[in-house]
């Protein structure tokens, strides 16, 4: 098949989302650019960081899609993380200057059952110094290269679940469901705090973003490869599959130009049956993705929170 791309041909403009699993040793934004570059698109960022040490799903968004990042952040997620037990570091990961050891002989598969209790359901968390969180103005991970450490308001994070997948003393693996804001270098060294011997996060996968699973997944090197030789418009998913979550109407036209023009519906209006603060993503007759709506309880009326162009949302 010709490569047009890499002789400076373009690919047309794109309005989705691709599930990327993230190797180790690159950001997050370094997916970006990767991608950016093999699929010459000019709108492109991702739903999610990774730590460069961390692998598995990073949803990059393209075109359009890139307005609706802050739906795949919402989102919940799922990891698969090993702790190691009596060693500390500076970064709460492997990738730190260890900080102390401690003896974790002692901790057995009960002990960290019950250290694990303490760390679901709504909890308050403090992120790590080595973040990108600002202070007065800094980024953590600033302040802590300069040897500077400041005091982190906890946070307010939600932990759906914790499951322990094996556990061999020193080491113990987790797969772990939370919602947005959650650190789990924070709980690893939480964890060897409560068991009193210290812990850092050795490795790291997201299994899950949203409604991208690893099962799905891509390579980057696959989807730099789909995109220089043909075939990428497989692995696009359309932009609307972020929200696949949230309720669904279809309107006429009258109502869709309303839309559009960013009005909000009349009230008495109600697509579908609607609850105070409720979303749903609206469709046009055609099947084409027009907006998210929000319900304005004070108003009684759906307004458009989104609202995208009627070109092609996906390959």
């Amino acid at each position: 098949m010709p490569d047009d791309t890499r002789r400076g041909g373009r690919v047309p403009g794109i309005n989705g989302v691709l599930n990327i699993n993230k190797p180790d040793g690159m950001t997050s934004m370094d997916v970006v650019r990767h991608i950016k570059r093999a699929s010459r698109q000019k709108r492109v960022g991702h739903g999610g960081t990774l730590d460069p040490f961390a692998v598995g799903v990073i949803p990059v968004c393209l075109g359009q899609a890139t307005r609706m990042m802050e739906y795949l952040i919402d989102g919940t997620r799922v990891y698969r993380a090993v702790v190691e037990l009596g060693v500390e570091t500076d970064t709460y990961d492997i990738e730190g200057a260890v900080t102390a050891r401690r003896d974790s002989s002692g901790i057995t598969l009960e002990d960290i059952q019950a250290a694990m209790e303490g760390f679901k359901g709504d909890i308050k968390q403090v992120p790590p110094m080595y973040s990108a969180l600002k202070k007065n103005g800094k980024r953590l991970y600033e302040l802590a290269r300069a040897g500077i450490e400041v005091e982190r308001e906890a946070r307010d994070v939600e932990v759906h679940d914790i499951i322990i997948r094996d556990w061999s003393n020193p080491t113990f693996e987790i797969d772990v469901h939370c919602g947005r804001g959650f650190y789990m270098r924070s709980l690893a060294y939480d964890l060897g705090q409560v068991l009193g011997c210290g812990g850092h996060l050795k490795s790291l996968a997201r299994l899950r973003a949203g409604t991208f699973a690893i099962e799905e997944a891509v390579d980057l090197s696959e989807a730099e490869r789909l995109f220089y030789e043909g075939g990428w418009e497989a692995m696009v998913s359309p932009l609307d599959s972020v929200v696949a979550h949230m309720k669904a109407a279809i309107v006429g036209q009258r109502i869709e130009d309303m839309i559009r023009n960013g009005r909000s519906l009349p009230p008495g209006l109600r697509i579908p049956l609607a609850q105070p603060g409720e979303q749903c993503r609206v469709y046009a007759a055609d099947g084409s993705f027009v907006a998210i709506m929000s319900f304005d309880p004070s108003a009684g009326r759906w307004k458009p929170d989104r609202v995208f162009n009627s070109e092609k949302n996906a390959p």
